[in-house]
């Protein structure tokens, strides 16, 4: 069974084996260095408790979690937030990823943030580390491009782009 809920301290160490996956493996994210249980805990603890920090499971295991702070640390910006989505390299293209950012936005309705910022990692020619899926998954949810930074991310002796994405849930 399928179950969206709110993060637990008791998941850092599961959230973390999912997104240690995409620090060694891809481009996706362009940290490099693991960080350690107790730093990934604090991470955690510093967004959940002022903004909404979920998790995915499936039949009790965690296969995937969102989150979204103020994008930047100004109290101006209160109305707009970067949305951060993992999904389980094993359980991708299940919709996962869409019923997360659903039930994400509704929290951030709720609270009356209008913007959506995504920072997405891309390349130009695919290779093993990076393809550009999660680009065409915000598109495919209504993000549109904002900024292009070239060459901005260097990781596996490789230069990556990075894609600034927005989507209006508001309205100002």
């Amino acid at each position: 069974m399928i179950k969206i809920r709110d993060v637990e301290l008791k998941d850092s160490k599961r959230i973390l084996e999912i997104y240690e996956y995409y620090i060694k493996n891809t481009a996706i994210t362009f940290e490099i260095t693991i960080p350690t249980l107790e730093e990934f805990q604090k991470r955690i603890e510093d967004i959940k408790s002022k903004y909404p920090y979920i998790v995915l499971t499936l039949d009790d295991n965690i296969v995937g979690y969102a989150y979204s702070h103020m994008y930047y640390g100004r109290e101006a910006f209160k109305y707009s937030h970067e949305v951060t989505i993992y999904i389980d390299n094993n359980y991708k293209k299940h919709g996962f990823g869409k019923l997360l950012y659903t039930e994400l936005e509704k929290s951030l309705k709720a609270m009356g943030v209008i913007n959506l910022y995504a920072s997405v990692s891309i390349t130009d020619k695919y290779d093993i580390h990076l393809n550009n899926n999660s680009l065409e998954f915000h598109k495919h949810l209504g993000y549109k491009e904002v900024g292009h930074f070239k060459k901005t991310g260097y990781k596996f002796d490789t230069w990556y782009d990075l894609i600034w994405l927005e989507k209006k849930i508001g309205n100002n």
